[in-house]
């Protein structure tokens, strides 16, 4: 009988989800923002930047996955990698948001940024692949991986959180510059102090946070791997376990669409609303949104399947975004503004749990069929996908900066076609890529029902076999 973490343990793992969540709210939400506005790059530079990363993140992540997958310690195999990655990206993270002197005039500062652009999805790789793959090895019962996940989620979505909505509320403190708002007022808007101190205390948070879950949670292997590091695995993994390749492409659009809302949203604000203090109002929705979100899946379980869930989530996710639009741009409302990105953040954050969730299932796929499990290489797509997605979401971002010209200094003034650019990305994109990404769930993904339930079965029974095998091996030892 396999035996149930403690609800403590759960506790002690997703505090490691916070500090991950506020080095990731920095990046995503607010790197964009800094790059062009403070440092003042060129869009075009960004453009090629992005993907250029990306191609390395497609060979960096899985190839990590494999290491923590053949590592094997005292702390166990997830830990160690877990407090390296998160001190790493910690000191990449605050040099990404300091700039140490270099004139931003120059060359220097494009290769300064991105060194540590790659540097950050590196380091950031270390600590996220290890803390997301220890999830199928707590357990192998599909309710408490839901609840494990689920836990982890809240957590992730506390440190978001405090980013998306303590960030634009500490600036009002911090930044010394201001700018006129939509009413005609001086208002303080993003300056590179501020960018400076807020980045500061998310790295400490991330070490803060990473060290309290290593130190605290203890590990439950399931199964060792023996097998070397080997491009050969990597590809034949992706290959062979059709569900991960569907699974990546269906949570690649969605994620996108998310992460259209939060690196879009500080331009559209400033530009769009004219106002960047509202964003604050705006995010404290979103986070308590995202909060309840985090019951649909447990409350939906009792009426429904976690297939249904998913779908539904996606669906709600697209109607907040059409809702977005509707309250901007025919009601002109901020406060109905702020109802439906919680509407949103109801759908995203059920939809996230989800997904870890269907990539623990994935695992188990791919043990039956392949005959050996990769639970870090499957994982290891997590954080790729996510880096995918926000790569799309940047292309499209810059592709619209470049084009439509805006302007850092103009704010609230930039041309019409800037804030038509930034309307649509904030609100009809999003909602055309959660749809999308609902059709290739519905009729690709197929790990539900009794067909997920036999797999379960066999790889139950294949973990009891290896548990006598080594306690006959133990007793023939003595």
């Amino acid at each position: 009988m396999e035996k149930k973490k403690r609800f403590i343990d759960k506790i002690w793992y997703g505090t490691g989800a916070i500090g991950l969540d506020l080095s990731y709210g920095m990046f995503y939400n607010f790197l964009n923002k800094y790059l062009t506005d403070v440092l003042q790059l060129k869009a075009n530079f960004l453009l090629l930047l992005t993907p250029i990363a990306r191609i390395w993140d497609g060979i960096n992540d899985p190839m990590m996955g494999t290491i923590v997958d053949n590592t094997h310690t005292k702390m166990g195999k997830y830990r160690p990698w877990i407090l390296r990655g998160a001190l790493l990206n910690a000191v990449v993270l605050a040099l990404l948001f300091n700039n140490p002197g270099i004139p931003t005039a120059g060359v220097w500062i494009y290769i300064y940024i991105a060194v540590l652009y790659v540097g950050w999805g590196m380091t950031n790789t270390l600590a996220d692949i290890p803390y997301w793959s220890m999830v199928p090895s707590f357990t192998t019962d599909p309710k408490e991986r839901s609840i494990i996940a689920t836990i982890a989620r809240t957590f992730s979505g506390f440190g978001q959180g405090v980013i998306t909505i303590g960030a634009p509320l500490l600036m009002k403190f911090i930044s010394t510059t201001e700018a006129l708002n939509d009413k005609g007022e001086m208002v303080k808007v993003w300056d590179g102090k501020s960018f400076s101190v807020i980045s500061l205390l998310a790295a400490a948070g991330l070490v803060f946070f990473a060290c309290l879950s290593v130190f605290k949670t203890k590990e439950t292997v399931v199964t060792q791997a023996k097998e070397k590091f080997s491009f050969k695995k990597i590809f034949n993994v992706a290959k062979n376990n059709d569900q991960l390749r569907i699974f990546m492409l269906f949570a690649m659009i969605s994620n996108a669409g998310f992460y259209m809302l939060s690196g879009v949203g500080v331009y559209f604000f400033d530009v769009c609303v004219g106002n960047a203090d509202r964003q604050g109002l705006f995010s404290a929705f979103g986070a308590v949104g995202a909060i309840v979100g985090l019951a649909v899946i447990p409350v939906g379980l009792k009426f429904t399947s976690r297939r249904r869930i998913y779908q539904f989530s996606l669906l709600l996710a697209a109607l907040g975004f059409c809702g977005m639009l509707f309250a901007y741009k025919v009601a002109d409302s901020q406060m109905l503004l702020n109802v439906f990105v919680l509407i949103v953040q109801i759908g995203t954050a059920a939809m996230f749990v989800s997904q870890t969730v269907f990539l623990a299932d994935i695992v188990d796929y791919g043990e039956v069929k392949m005959g050996f499990r990769a639970e870090s290489v499957t994982f290891s797509m997590k954080g790729f996908l996510q880096k995918m997605a926000y790569t799309v979401q940047t292309i499209i971002l810059f592709a619209g900066i470049y084009f439509t010209g805006y302007d850092s200094e103009l704010h609230n003034n930039n041309p019409a076609a800037v804030k038509t650019s930034f309307e649509l990305m904030m609100t009809v994109l999003p909602a055309v890529f959660m749809l999308v990404s609902f059709l290739v769930f519905t009729f690709g993904f197929k790990l539900h029902g009794e067909y997920m339930e036999e797999i379960t079965r066999q790889v139950s029974e294949a973990k009891e076999k290896r548990l006598a095998a080594q306690a006959d091996g133990e007793k023939e030892s003595v």
